[in-house]
């Protein structure tokens, strides 16, 4: 028998925290030293590191909400102002000793700011319970095509682990996201 490690990493709505939630099944027959959580934002070259030593220590069954000061992301007015996380490719692993050998990582694909976008634009079409005038069933159409990319780019990312192809998908539904919100074009 032998420790099953597994994250949960729950979307959210939240644009400036995200939590990481501890899923493993620890067995009693190997003891549980060395527990580690690394998080590499998107677009950084190194991890962020929690472990026993951390504030608070990192232990078996943990919860870990993360914001942009945790990740090291934002480095001045912690604890008074609370940046955005940027949406991406998150890399997050978690280990036990031996660290090298008892690990799970996950590439979680962020999609919170894209998403409060998408919902902003819904609310401005302002449906009635009634067939839409056809501008408006356009435009919810369209919409409706972005958030079914914004899910394939999160199942590429997460399931099929075709990152390159995931964020290519990612980054096409935000440009036609920031295309239906132009006023001006």
């Amino acid at each position: 028998m032998k420790h099953k490690l597994s994250l949960a990493i729950p979307d959210t709505m939240n644009d400036w925290s995200m939590t990481i939630q501890d899923m493993s099944v620890y067995t009693d027959l190997i003891p549980v030293s060395c527990l580690t959580l690394q998080v590499l934002a998107p677009g950084f070259i190194s991890a962020v590191t929690f472990d026993e030593t951390s504030v608070p220590a990192l232990t078996p069954g943990f919860t870990r909400h993360l914001t942009a000061c945790n990740l090291e992301l934002q480095t001045q007015s912690c604890g008074t102002r609370f940046d955005p996380l940027p949406d991406g490719i998150y890399v997050i692993k978690l280990s036990v000793s031996p660290n090298d050998v008892v690990y799970a990582e996950y590439n979680h694909l962020r999609v919170t700011q894209a998403l409060i976008k998408w919902k902003n634009l819904l609310c401005e079409l302002e449906l009635a319970p009634c067939d839409p005038p056809l501008d408006k069933k356009k435009k919810l159409a369209k919409l409706m095509e972005i958030k079914g990319m914004i899910e394939a780019a999160k199942a590429m990312v997460e399931v099929c682990h075709k990152t390159k192809k995931g964020k290519e998908l990612f980054n096409y539904a935000v440009k036609q996201l920031n295309k239906l919100n132009c006023q001006s074009c």
